[in-house]
């Protein structure tokens, strides 16, 4: 199996979001939830709406997830909003996967999620090796950047150790990433 590779390049990332965006609401949400939130690919094809909306029909602020709690994924106002656009558009049910293939009842496929990510990367100009695992590693990547411990990047992707995470995301001792830890008071 090919490795691939986080996506570092804030630019890069816009122009994926604004084809996928221009492509598919689906495929966008697919992609903004993988980025905002380090979710392996094939929990977030088995997500319901009933994962990301109330009953009363509210985006919620969080995952109702039995395998992601400590810590919680959080919705951020961008997956919320596009959340909230994706579904009302698609017409989606709440017990129905937010996922959906265009052909069945069932959620899309990890080869055609994929296609979605592999495509969307390259006809956007971004080099390397990309697959879906990218989406992690670009959650993991940018949350580290931003200053978000390692230890809890390591929760959330489910690693042993926090060497094993930096690893994951790119992060070595010849390619350092330079945090800003600023309060701002």
């Amino acid at each position: 199996m090919k490795t691939v590779e986080a996506i570092k390049d804030e630019k890069q990332l816009l122009s994926i979001k604004a084809f996928l965006k221009r492509r598919s609401l689906r495929d966008y949400c697919l992609f903004l939830l993988g980025i905002n939130t380090g979710i392996r690919i094939n929990d977030l094809l088995h997500l319901h709406v009933k994962d990301v909306m109330s009953e009363s029909g509210e985006i919620l602020h969080y995952l109702q997830s039995s395998v992601y709690t400590d810590p919680p994924v959080y919705f951020n106002d961008h997956v919320r909003n596009s959340l909230r656009a994706y579904i009302q558009e698609s017409l989606l049910r709440y017990t129905d996967y937010l996922f959906q293939s265009r052909k069945t009842n069932e959620p899309i496929t990890r080869q055609q999620a994929y296609r979605i990510i592999n495509e969307a990367a390259k006809l956007s100009g971004v080099k390397g090796s990309i697959g879906t695992h990218t989406l992690r590693k670009t959650f993991g990547y940018h949350a580290y950047k931003k200053g978000i411990a390692i230890s809890l990047i390591q929760k959330r992707l489910q690693h042993s150790t926090p060497s094993e995470t930096r690893q994951y995301i790119g992060i070595t001792n010849q390619n350092p990433v330079y945090i800003q830890l600023d309060v701002n008071l």
